[in-house]
């Protein structure tokens, strides 16, 4: 598969952004990281990417508060985000919550460690 698709990979794990990186690009995605939701709302602004992957669990700004800026940023209000938490098995003793996953208007919500079948599943659909 060759797309033109750009997306924006917000991950504060350098290991895990560079392999999710990889993988996209794998199936000729053009990808870019940020490594914090600040970094990752100064990318959106100067690169429009087509979709999102974003690690809930960062600092500066987690993935929740992103996606609320990103949300009430004209222009990015459909966005394709594709939640990523590394959290779920314990995601109500966490200060994550399950309903934040609701609130933060995501297309798709995946565990992490992500499998990469399950990755391009999800982006290749949320980009249809």
């Amino acid at each position: 598969m060759t797309s033109t698709a750009k997306i924006l990979v917000v991950e504060d794990d350098l290991d895990e952004a560079k392999l999710i990186k990889m993988v996209l690009e794998g199936e000729g995605y053009e990808s870019l990281c940020a490594f914090n939701g600040k970094d990752a709302l100064a990318k959106v602004g100067a690169e429009k990417p087509d979709l999102i992957v974003l690690d809930i669990m960062m600092p500066e700004m987690d993935g929740f508060a992103f996606c609320a800026r990103l949300r009430a940023t004209p222009g990015n209000e459909h966005t394709p985000v594709v939640l990523l938490t590394g959290v779920a098995q314990h995601i109500h003793e966490s200060k994550y919550p399950l309903d934040g996953v609701m609130r933060a208007d995501a297309q798709e919500y995946l565990e992490k460690p992500v499998k990469a079948e399950e990755l391009l599943d999800a982006v290749a659909r949320l980009l249809e």
